[in-house]
């Protein structure tokens, strides 16, 4: 039988690519959210015949229930934050996919777990913000934690063998570099957010384009690895891989290396985090190797790029440290887009976030948005 897939986040960058890996495997949706686009998320109404859909929105929900009203066959509409909770946790999928973009995600993510489903991760903020609430949940109800994001795919796919953790040495975490990849802090000064979108390999959307652009999200992607691996952070080596052809790689005891290699194209992790534990079809082109003629190899300058080392000095600090961090990062990275504040500011900032307390300890979910709202409250008031 077909699996059957709610997918959160379902009309942004990673839901729409992932639409087109549930329609070319043949798998039935349960269920649809998104935020506001209420034009797109009719057109996936109309094609997959969800049976539920959430809208965050309270005008895009309106819109939506307006636009389904007198149909017999419409979907049951859900509304909210509390709705996107409810969504995530109902019985019938066989996999809940979360892309929600930031920590609205989180609470999705655990209520997929502990409602027995297995959760395709494509929100790095559940790992980042409630790390070890995630992977005890995960534990507790026996589920599988699948990573979508490329690099973290990369890894779980070289880990497939029965032995691979138990000699796993090292991580080798891939990075782009960004668009700005080899300038220093003059010639990043200037930077507006046309600049920053303009990634050079990968289509995304505007919050993870410009989290590249700082390499914050590398280091929400480190941080997210010591979950998902289960190595500290000084066994995770960040390495810039400009082509992202190489996704990521992993060394063992032996000093051995395996990579995991393909286009740079989400639908093929997408597509293994639904299919696992098989592969199946091609869902992307073919890595032409005759016409590749070059793969470049460099070190990520967090000097510069002061991001990265806020989320390095965030997981050292443990806690709620990474969700410091990634709060003051959403928050600057909305103000940055809306023109308030300059490139080197979103670093500045993260970074005086992480270094403003200790952060260490045990937390709950609501701790997690305590601190969440004293982050962005934080960056508010250090413009």
């Amino acid at each position: 039988m077909a699996k059957k897939i709610t997918l959160l986040g379902s009309t942004g960058s990673i839901g729409t690519q992932s639409l087109d890996v549930i329609r070319a495997q043949g798998y039935e949706v349960f269920g649809l959210s998104a935020h506001s686009r209420v034009e797109s998320l009719l057109q996936q109404i109309e094609e997959f015949h969800p049976k539920y859909v959430c809208v965050t929105d309270p005008a895009a929900a309106e819109a939506v229930d307006a636009a389904l009203a007198g149909r017999a066959d419409a979907p049951r509409l859900l509304r909210g934050p509390e709705g996107l909770v409810t969504l995530a946790g109902l019985d019938g999928p066989d996999v809940v996919l979360n892309s929600v973009v930031g920590i609205a995600g989180l609470g999705a993510s655990l209520a997929a777990i502990e409602s027995g489903h297995d959760l395709a991760l494509a929100n790095k903020e559940s790992l980042v913000t409630g790390g070890h609430l995630v992977t005890q949940a995960v534990a507790r109800h026996g589920v599988h934690l699948l990573p979508v994001d490329s690099e973290h795919s990369a890894i779980f796919q070289c880990l497939q063998d029965a032995h691979s953790a138990k000699t796993l040495k090292k991580i080798l975490l891939t990075a782009s570099g960004g668009p700005f990849f080899g300038m220093k802090a003059p010639e990043l000064a200037g930077k507006k957010k046309e600049d920053a979108l303009r990634h050079p390999n990968w289509n995304m959307g505007a919050k993870i384009t410009i989290d590249s652009a700082t390499l914050m999200n590398k280091g929400l992607e480190l941080i997210e690895a010591v979950w998902l691996f289960g190595l500290p952070p000084e066994k995770i080596q960040i390495v810039v891989q400009r082509q992202s052809v190489i996704h990521s790689a992993v060394q063992f005891s032996d000093n051995s290396v395996l990579a995991q290699l393909g286009v740079p194209d989400m639908r093929i992790p997408i597509q293994y985090a639904l299919t696992w534990p098989e592969r199946g079809g091609p869902v992307a082109p073919e890595l032409d190797f005759a016409a590749l003629k070059v793969l470049t190899f460099d070190v990520a300058d967090e000097e510069t790029f002061r991001c990265l080392a806020a989320c390095k000095k965030a997981i050292a600090k443990g806690g709620l440290g990474p969700c410091a961090a990634n709060g003051a990062n959403e928050e600057a990275v909305k103000l940055f887009l809306q023109d308030k504040i300059g490139f080197l500011d979103i670093g500045r900032l993260v970074e005086a976030v992480v270094d403003s307390d200790r952060f260490g300890g045990d937390y709950t979910l609501a701790d997690v948005y305590a601190c969440d709202r004293m982050a962005r409250e934080y960056v508010r008031s250090h413009l």
